[in-house]
């Protein structure tokens, strides 16, 4: 078998694949000698050799550097045998329009890419036509373009400029020859010369960049099957935008790259950048309307910005505030697999020119597999946010509760549960116990772990029928086996650190009740129960209120069960009662005393606050039942606030009605005087919130009077344990609710008495005036009360500051009996606020005394009659 042309690679593959079929060479072959088929191997061996070389050159890094020094070598050559002054070769770039070239700065060494636009003066003629041009007078050519053929600082005089064609007599190349030396215009024979050598130039170059686009090609392929590999492969969306941004980078072999997603909900671009330390990452937010993306994001059309600077779109104020020039963007729509846009993709200064029609190739490729990538991203993060929101509500439940399967296996517990069951409170973070206890739960049958009563039957029929169960008062006996730790001994004998404490969840056994077995479940390979150390169990008994209830899916199918377990025993139904008239703070404190901490009186030194609706009967004669208690719910709600707010008890409601007590049943760190005081200021904050939508609904307003007073009480539990009722007892509740009354009478919403005023610091911290000295019913001492006005004494008004000015000095001279001059200071103060009842009681009371004094042993203490 004879192979011609043995130094070529294409002309020996040509001779093998006419053969056709692999049987016509495998006839030839076999009818080789030994000696022959070696020979053959060998030849065969050195051809791929060389296409292995080839490929190897393909997939270099270097391969544009090398075609670089291949142009480099042959513009030296060039100029030296047409003794040009300066030589440069052009290549031609089919996919811009564009001729560029590598030109030397000078002393420097650097290099910059030079580009000129084809049909544009003199190499761009050559370019388009494929005519040569010898030009003895440069400047004088019609051609001719100074911007475009002399370099700056360069005096261009003769000229000689030629095409160099490929292998189908394409124009792959301008080579441009300036200045012949000594002066002389480029003649015939340098022509003749450059035509010599110019057909092999063309057939190098042509290959050259043949070989360039195959490796570009290669490596863009290469650099897209990795991108859209690791884009696959992640689930995590901030993940996925590093990947994105990072790949799109390298592929596009651009200085920067960003991917901003879309928000249609605020209309805006966001996406995230890494800091200037490269690592911490920050989010930026731009409108969807705004810059060269918002551009793409609103038309979804591909924007390919050669020259940044002189498209309108581009906002340079970013290259101002940083320094950064931007040369040339490309930007691009990212779509769906619903054809919606969801991003855009931009890449700014493209390392070698700017950015082709086969890098858009790329990009569009590389945006489809992004757009399917960030989708599957988005749905997986909706899938864990939902998931995380599911567990959060489990997590924050009270009750129990425990999801099954179709067959009762467990398939979420909550917290609550494993309380219920046994596991320690306060090891809910230990995660490798709770590792332990989840593992040995989760895909259990719920019965087996759960012991109460028919809940096998109950769960089934669930299944079956979707029928809901709520069985009250059921008895859970379950124990909490503890492993001591040990003190196990290291290689060399010594003790290591003791290991901490294990819990186990242990179920009695059911037919004796005194055997308990850990988990409930039988060792592997064994018929039998392996039984604890009775000493060593936390035996638990609970009483709580059953629920099992199906699970559908969107369907109205039941795909399992739900299981809650409301905790019903004295400690739950205790705390449920505290929380209804303190903080759960609070609560939690009066639990850690005991069950019968509330039980015993105590004499304790409290503020009480007393709260009443005015006008209550005439507010609601016209309403509903029903429309009654929904106001006094709303109303009662925002007050109750209040009050826990300031760390205050509520003792009880009576009718319309409020009492709330500060310092019992657990004395506060600060001043209860005064946190009671900022309580019902900000009740009276509250009210006028409260009025306003009523306002807006034309509905009536509501008002209050609020007592407040301090002293020594009796506080404790008034009752049995089955029906408790804490509260406090003592004058200081009997005058608290005495001066709410007095609200009505001197016309102002808050009344405290001297105890309290004296407690929270007088006027140095309360702006308030007093309203009488007075002597309630059933009571010999006289007590001085005032009327709140605010807890700022320093910021007044003037208006209000010279009333409150006027009336004081009234009710001095009220006191000394001055009763004219208590008139004329009334009448004044009268004038400022016309309506106000306090200065109209003191007025009607100093004109009586005026006609009828008082006696001698006047006090000036006001007796009330009434409570």
């Amino acid at each position: 078998m004879t192979l011609s042309n043995t130094g070529s690679i294409l002309a020996t593959l040509t001779q093998l694949t006419q053969l056709n079929r692999t049987s016509a060479l495998t006839n030839r072959v076999k009818d080789l000698s030994i000696g022959e088929f070696i020979c053959l191997l060998d030849f065969i061996t050195a051809e791929f050799q060389q296409f292995l070389r080839a490929i190897d050159m393909i997939n270099s890094e270097a391969l544009e550097t090398m075609l670089e020094q291949v142009m480099e070598a042959f513009t030296l050559k060039i100029g030296q045998i047409l003794k040009a002054d300066r030589t440069t070769i052009f290549l031609v770039d089919e996919d811009k329009g564009m001729l560029w070239s590598k030109v030397n700065r000078g002393e420097t060494g650097e290099t910059r890419d030079l580009r000129l636009p084809i049909n544009v003066g003199i190499v761009g003629h050559v370019a388009a036509t494929g005519k040569s041009l010898n030009i003895a007078d440069a400047e004088q050519h019609h051609l001719f373009n100074k911007e475009i053929d002399e370099y700056p600082g360069y005096q261009t005089k003769t000229l000689l400029c030629m095409p160099i064609l490929s292998s189908r007599q394409q124009v792959v190349a301008v080579v441009q020859l300036l200045n012949k030396a000594g002066g002389e215009p480029f003649d015939e024979t340098d022509e003749q010369h450059f035509r010599d050598f110019t057909a092999s130039i063309g057939i190098i170059l042509e290959t050259c960049q043949s070989f360039y686009m195959a490796a570009r090609n290669q490596r863009g392929a290469a650099a897209l099957l990795k991108a859209t590999s690791s884009l696959g492969q992640s689930l995590d969306l901030e993940a996925t935008l590093r990947s994105v941004m990072e790949q799109a980078r390298r592929l596009m072999k651009a200085d920067r790259s960003t991917l901003f997603l879309l928000s249609k909900e605020k209309n805006e671009l966001w996406s995230k950048v890494a800091k200037a330390d490269g690592k911490t990452m920050m989010e930026i937010r731009i409108p969807a309307s705004r810059g060269i993306a918002g551009y793409v994001a609103s038309t979804g059309k591909t924007l390919n910005i050669p020259d940044a600077y002189n498209d309108p779109r581009f906002d340079p104020s970013t290259d101002k505030r940083t320094g950064y020039r931007t040369r040339n963007i490309l930007c691009m729509p990212v779509f769906n697999s619903a054809g919606d846009l969801i991003g855009v993709t931009q890449l700014i200064n493209k390392e070698q020119g700017s950015f082709t029609s086969s890098d858009e190739e790329f990009m569009q490729a590389f945006n489809i597999q992004a757009g399917i990538a960030l989708e599957n991203a988005k749905l997986f993060e909706a899938v864990l946010t939902e998931k995380q929101y599911q567990k959060d509500i489990l997590a924050s439940l009270s009750d129990a509760v425990i999801s099954t399967d179709l067959e009762g296996k467990i398939v979420t517990i909550n917290d609550a549960a494993l309380e219920l069951l046994g596991y320690p409170s306060e090891e809910l973070h230990n995660l490798p116990l709770r590792s332990l206890w989840e593992c040995k739960l989760i895909g259990r049958y719920v019965w087996e772990v759960v012991p109460v009563d028919d809940l096998q039957r109950r769960l089934t029929d669930s299944f079956q029928t979707g029928a809901k169960h709520y069985v009250p008062e059921q008895s859970l006996k379950v124990g909490v086996y503890v492993i001591d730790g040990i003190d196990p001994k290291n290689a060399a004998g010594e003790p290591v650190k003791k290991s901490a404490i294990h819990y186990i969840l242990a179920l009695p056994h059911r037919d004796r009740a005194d055997v308990y077995i850990p988990w409930n479940e039988a060792p592997l390979g064994t018929n039998g129960r392996l039984i604890l150390d009775r000493s060593k169990i936390h035996a638990i008994e609970r009483s709580l209120n059953l629920t099992v209830n199906p699970l559908t899916n969107p369907e109205g199918r039941v795909r399992g069960g739900l299981v809650v377990l409301e905790d019903i025993s004295n400690e739950k139904r205790m705390k449920s009662t505290l929380y209804r008239y303190m903080t759960p703070g609070v609560a939690e404190q009066v639990m850690a005393l005991g069950d019968d901490a509330l039980m015993v009186g105590e004499r304790k030194e409290v503020t009480i606050l007393f709260s009443d609706i005015r006008g209550y009967t005439t507010l609601t004669e016209n309403l509903e039942a029903t429309e009654v208690v929904a106001l006094l719910n709303k109303y009662f709600e925002t007050m109750v606030e209040a009050v826990f707010n300031y760390k205050g008890t509520l003792d009880k409601f009576i009718g319309d009605a409020l009492m709330a007590v500060f310092g019992a049943p657990l004395p506060l760190k600060e001043n209860h005087a005064w946190m009671s005081v900022q309580s019902a200021l900000d009740m009276r904050r509250r009210l006028a919130e409260f009025n306003r939508v009523r306002i807006f609904k034309r509905q009536p307003l509501i008002r209050f009077g609020i007592g407040i007073s301090s002293g020594e009480v009796v506080s404790g539990n008034i009752g049995s344990q089955k029906r408790m009722d804490y509260t406090v007892i003592g004058d200081g509740v009997n005058l608290s609710s005495r001066l709410e009354s007095l609200t009505k009478e001197y016309g102002c919403d808050i009344i405290i008495s001297e105890f309290t005023y004296q407690l929270c610091g007088g006027n140095e911290r309360l702006l308030v005036r007093e309203l009488d000295k007075t002597r309630v019913k059933g009571k010999m001492q006289a007590v001085s009360i005032y009327e709140l006005i605010d807890i700022d004494p320093k910021t007044v008004d003037p208006k209000l500051e010279k009333f409150l000015h006027l009336y004081h000095c009234g009710r001095d001279a009220y006191l000394q009996r001055h009763f004219k001059d208590a008139i004329a200071l009334f009448h004044d103060a009268t004038e400022l606020y016309p309506n106000d009842r306090a200065t109209q009681l003191q007025l009607a009371r100093s004109q009586q005394y005026l006609k009828v004094p008082p006696p001698e042993t006047w006090d000036g203490i006001h007796t009330m009659t009434t409570k």
